[in-house]
């Protein structure tokens, strides 16, 4: 028995399951990225939370300094 490859020529059948096996790991990697993106910036802001939180409790009061360009002349 010989099994029937599709020529270079021919299009893939639509129902490919190699096709919707890899169209499903870019979904999930894809998934993850976003999900490690969104937890990565949700750490860093509850640390700055915290950071700041620390600083007020202990009585300062210039806890979030404001970034001010610099005047030229």
């Amino acid at each position: 028995m010989s099994e029937t490859r599709p020529q270079p020529d021919q299009t893939p059948e639509p129902n490919d399951p190699e096709r919707d096996r890899r169209l499903g790991n870019i979904i999930i990697v894809v998934g993850l990225a976003l999900l490690l993106g969104i937890g990565w910036w949700l750490a860093d802001a509850m640390y700055l939370a915290r950071k700041a939180d620390d600083c007020l409790s202990s009585g300062r009061r210039n806890c979030t300094p404001i970034d001010t360009p610099v005047r030229e002349r």
